[in-house]
């Protein structure tokens, strides 16, 4: 059977581009190195039967507001695919019980946030309402193919409409970090702390260039989608995207390790597995880290400039899971919180800022910023009747770890269980301060360090998953290197996609939508 186009990985990115290639009829086939695919997108019991927990990606409000998700969602559809909501996505709680709640309805937020400080909720509005009124503009730039005559007509269309120093103004405010963001907008430290970790999940700090946009664009998404998840679990996802891949004539093959990408005369010729099979094709999306790109998959290639910007190519924090199975639904000691989707547990932007500083710096945060999804409460099918699920995820935890920053866990530069295990009961003694007898009601728990996370997904280098440092230095016109060109260089018939390329990490699938655009589809 002719292949027309062979993608390397299953997650997010390349099943979005083996789902539009398909239905644009060419033959995709999908090859996966571990045993199940899906790449991040996981679901599976891991604590007692019948238990489902999603072990890493969870929330899908990028992929239901992105352009892939509006050209598949129809087709997904069919094969099961379904969204589980909820109308308040976000909360913070602080250690002192305060907590403010952001809902799906703006009125209701700038009364909440006026109530912690008068002018917080008319900053809010402006906020949102500023990402609203550009988003045009904002996503395209955010999502689009940068080097392309669209993007250079989208420039120019700014220029004319806000004249040349207008459009370096909107730059620069773009520019500025979340801390100065939160800290010139927002009186209140609750208003503040709601905000402030989600720049984690950009792969970013307070303190990044950027970063405070990014909060803004993710304010303005939660309060306008909310923070969905997929009904079964993300895995159920991937069985959508392989039927809708298969119905089409594709395929995605699991334990299969591509060794090599086979090139001659500069073009790419196939891919060579690891168990000396040959695939011929004329095409290939390598859905991969930059390290196994150039280390690996095109060592036969001399491609010195590229080789020597992956060596350059920094990955970020690492990433800590934390799942729960309970008895029943946990009774949170702070009232309003029991149908919050995500709930961060911070005291605001200095304690981010300082649990990411400490991980960065190869220390265990002495007081982590953690993430609490409440799965049960959208999609009651995750668990057993009365019974429910917590699904943590620790953003700031360090790659290689040097040292505890509170002095009382011992490391040996390892994540080795017991670290892994220590580092658990930090985060649940922090957790069960704020759900009354957590003690009683949990029946079972599952840690994933960095390092466990990247012996499932050998691109989460580190456990770090956004793909690289989200920088402005690797990221837009330079992600992952200086000299990117949406995802293609020196090779013809490779385009490089997944989260260390433009548009970067996240569900919303944007390299992979590009790629198969580009392609024809």
């Amino acid at each position: 059977m002719r292949t027309d186009h062979v993608i390397i990985g299953s997650g997010i990115n390349a099943l979005v581009a083996g789902a539009m290639l398909a239905l644009k009829g060419d033959r995709v086939l999908l090859l996966e190195r571990e045993p199940v695919p899906g790449g991040c997108l996981r679901t599976e019991e891991i604590t007692l039967p019948g238990f489902r927990h999603d072990v890493m990606a969870a929330t899908w409000v990028l992929f239901m507001t992105s352009p892939a998700g509006a050209a598949l969602g129809p087709h997904l559809a069919r094969h099961g695919f379904d969204y589980c909501h909820s109308p308040h996505p976000t909360a913070v709680l602080r250690p002192d019980g305060q907590a403010v709640v952001l809902t799906t309805d703006r009125t209701k937020n700038v009364a909440a946030f006026d109530a912690l400080s008068q002018g917080d909720g008319a900053a809010h509005a402006r906020d949102v309402g500023a990402v609203e009124a550009d988003a045009p503009f904002l996503f395209a730039l955010l999502g689009g193919s940068l080097w392309s005559w669209s993007t250079a007509r989208l420039l120019w269309g700014q220029v004319r409409k806000r004249g040349l120093r207008g459009l370096a103004a909107w730059f620069g405010r773009a520019l500025v970090p979340a801390r100065g963001w939160l800290e010139t907008t927002y009186a209140s430290p609750t208003v503040q702390a709601l905000y402030a970790p989600w720049v984690l999940h950009c792969g970013l700090t307070p303190e990044s260039t950027y970063s405070g946009q990014m909060g803004k664009v993710i304010a303005f998404a939660l309060e306008a989608a909310g923070a969905p998840i997929v009904k079964g679990g993300s895995g159920a996802a991937v069985a959508a995207f392989r039927a809708l891949i298969e119905e089409n004539g594709g395929e995605i093959r699991c334990n299969a390790d591509v060794d090599r990408i086979l090139v001659r005369d500069g073009k790419v010729r196939g891919v060579a597995l690891a168990n000396g099979e040959e695939i011929a094709c004329p095409s290939v999306l390598a859905s991969v880290a930059p390290g196994q790109l150039q280390d690996r998959l095109l060592r036969e290639v001399n491609l010195p400039e590229d080789r020597a910007a992956a060596k350059a190519f920094r990955h970020g924090r690492g990433n800590f899971q934390l799942h729960y199975a309970l008895d029943r639904p946990p009774d949170w000691l702070t009232p309003g919180l029991d149908d919050v989707a995500l709930i961060h547990l911070a005291d605001g932007i200095d304690s981010v800022s300082k649990s990411a500083n400490e991980a960065e710096r190869g220390m265990l945060p002495s007081i982590p910023t953690i993430c609490v999804g409440q799965p049960h409460r959208l999609d009651p099918s995750r668990v057993p009747e009365g019974k429910a699920i917590l699904w943590l995820q620790i953003p700031d935890a360090p790659r290689i770890v040097k040292g505890d920053a509170a002095g009382q866990i011992a490391t040996d530069g390892t994540w080795s269980e017991a670290t892994c295990e220590a580092f658990a009961d930090r985060i649940e003694a922090i957790l069960g301060r704020h759900i009354k007898d957590f003690d009683a009601i949990k029946l079972a728990r599952r840690a994933y360090s960095p390092a466990d996370l990247q012996a499932m997904n050998v691109n989460l280098v580190g456990g770090d998953p956004y793909g690289g440092f989200c920088t402005i230095d690797q990221f837009f016109l330079f992600r992952p290197y200086p000299q990117s060109t949406n995802g293609t260089g020196l090779v013809r018939g490779l385009i490089h996609i997944g989260a260390s390329t433009h548009p970067g990490p996240g569900l919303g699938g944007g390299s992979g939508f590009l790629a198969a655009k580009r392609l024809g589809a």
